[in-house]
């Protein structure tokens, strides 16, 4: 039986679920149960709104980190010193054996490395005219 290519004009959950389904079978194959667990630290203000915080996941023994936000309002007061170290410690309890993460250039390389994190790949022109950075941190 011969496939076609499809491109749904507005890609569902289950266009992606049809796109992972065969690549988690794979990689469970080869690399094994990668134990996916979600992570989320988030900052509440005091009416109990969440306005930002930590959003990862620990798979394969490494914590990913895929967003990290603190409001304008709230920069400058160790919020997201206090999410990474919070995060740090979830990747610890689970047995992780580092954290890694991606930023832009206009964003937070240095406060990462100032937390312990290193550069191992750089991604250029992206944007056009700006970077993307790769970190890691082994715990």
């Amino acid at each position: 039986m011969a496939l076609r290519l499809t491109i749904p004009e507005n890609p569902s959950e289950a266009d992606r679920e049809s796109v992972l389904a065969p690549l988690r079978a794979f990689n469970i194959s080869r690399g094994g149960d990668p134990h996916i667990r979600p992570v989320a630290v988030l900052l509440t203000d005091e009416r109990g709104a969440r306005v930002g915080g930590l959003w990862g996941r620990c798979a394969y023994d490494w914590l990913f980190v895929e967003l990290l936000a603190v409001p304008q309002e709230y920069r400058g007061e160790h919020y997201g010193k206090a999410l990474m170290e919070e995060a740090e410690r979830i990747a610890r309890a689970n047995e992780c054996i580092g954290m890694w993460l991606d930023t832009y250039e206009f964003q937070a390389r240095g406060f990462y490395e100032k937390l312990g994190f290193e550069l191992f790949g750089t991604l250029d022109d992206h944007p056009i005219g700006q970077r993307r950075f790769f970190l890691c941190k082994r715990l």
